[in-house]
């Protein structure tokens, strides 16, 4: 039975591990929000050749209120750029993600305020010099976050005073969504990188069944009314948060079902050697067949008696291969610190191949035992 329990308990513990890796990758994603949509500059051309995407120069403030003109369906908007800077604060200093966004940025990536208050855009508009810093941030720079509200901090030697701290987002996608500082647009843009475009908008919808609308609106704007094309190709790169999840979700269902595969073919080498087995049985027990058979058995009842010998030995081994997969899923979510979804599905799967594994292993010595010749095998020594 033991190729039968390792087969099975295999089995059930990679497709257990594999969807609860798919709904963690899932649920991480979902704390970017479904219904986020992203619009990145392409390749920019340049005399025919295609320039650097971070510095092609395509996105402008501008852009943003020709979205809304004419995107019915996009309910947040926010341009954004993005850099790696020094926070310094009396002796202490960090290294976050520096963001700057309009007020809707928060409302998209669902960040919620815990401490003191979100800017507006108005604030973003006079270049005031104000900020909300993640916790990871409040925690470096100050002992306590609830003394990080009001203070001023530099970012890159430029003074920036706290007014709210974010609420704890923890890890997305093996990064720490709360070492950041949100900015207003025009600050960072302006202020701290003295750039004149974008690096990428952010938009979303109210409901998430509206993303790809929004997505053929949003491209229309880009392409007939901003003119964002050269030589006929787009300068932009729209993708949705739906995209990459339908994308890692596929990834990680093939990847699921390739490693229930391979361990399936435990499966395969307990049903040889139930077979083998078997086989040596129906040799040792040769006189006792034949005298069965002598005394009026028929030859299917000797072949159903070795057949339901080796399914329950298929069966038992699946049972218990079973328990040890559920083990094996529950061991494993806490070692990769997630939850493994043991499914119905792969339970049924897993115990119905043990069953087709006993029958069709079984089934050739059965039918060896069932074709002996009573004299000879009264006769065998």
């Amino acid at each position: 039975m033991l190729g039968i329990i390792i087969g099975v308990a295999s089995v059930i513990g990679m497709l257990a591990l594999g969807n609860g890796a798919s709904e963690s990758i899932k649920g991480e994603l979902g704390k970017l929000g479904t219904n986020l949509i992203m619009v990145r500059p392409g390749a920019d051309q340049q005399r025919g050749v295609s320039s650097d995407v971070a510095n092609a120069e395509i996105l402008k403030e501008s852009d943003i209120q020709s979205i809304l003109n004419y995107c019915p369906t996009v309910a947040y908007i926010s341009p954004i750029v993005q850099t790696k800077s020094q926070a310094v604060f009396s002796s202490k200093n960090c290294r976050p993600t520096v963001t700057g966004g309009y007020r809707d940025y928060f409302y998209m990536n669902n960040y919620d305020i815990k401490l003191g208050q979100l800017f507006d855009d108005r604030t973003g508009k006079s270049l005031q010099k104000v900020c909300v810093i993640g916790k990871t941030v409040a925690e470096d720079l100050f002992e306590n976050e609830k003394e990080a509200v009001g203070k001023i901090i530099r970012i890159d030697k430029i003074p920036f005073r706290i007014i709210g701290v974010l609420d704890e987002k923890g890890e997305t996608m093996g990064m720490d969504g709360d070492n950041i500082i949100i900015a207003p647009f025009r600050t960072v843009q302006k202020r701290l990188l003295g750039l004149s475009y974008m690096h990428m908008i952010h938009a979303a919808t109210f409901d998430e069944n509206d993303v790809d609308k929004a997505v053929v609106e949003i491209d229309e704007v880009m392409t007939k009314v901003l003119k964002k094309t050269s030589g006929g190709e787009p300068q932009f790169r729209i993708a949705t948060q739906k995209e990459m999840l339908d994308v890692m979700g596929t990834v990680l269902g093939m990847l699921t079902l390739l490693l229930a595969a391979i361990a399936g073919i435990s499966l395969l080498v307990g049903g040889i050697g139930i077979m083998n087995i078997m086989l040596v049985s129906v040799t040792e027990r040769t006189r006792e067949m034949g005298l069965r058979l002598a005394v009026g058995a028929p030859s299917n009842v000797i072949l159903l008696q070795f057949l339901i010998e080796s399914i329950v030995i298929s069966l038992i081994g699946g049972i218990i291969g079973i328990l040890l997969g559920y083990t094996l899923a529950s061991v494993g979510g806490n070692v990769m610190d997630m939850t493994a979804e043991v499914t119905m599905t792969s339970v049924i799967m897993a115990f119905g191949f043990s069953f087709l594994v006993g029958v069709i292993f079984g089934f050739f010595p059965a039918r060896k035992a069932a074709k002996l010749n009573p004299i000879q095998a009264l006769r065998h020594e």
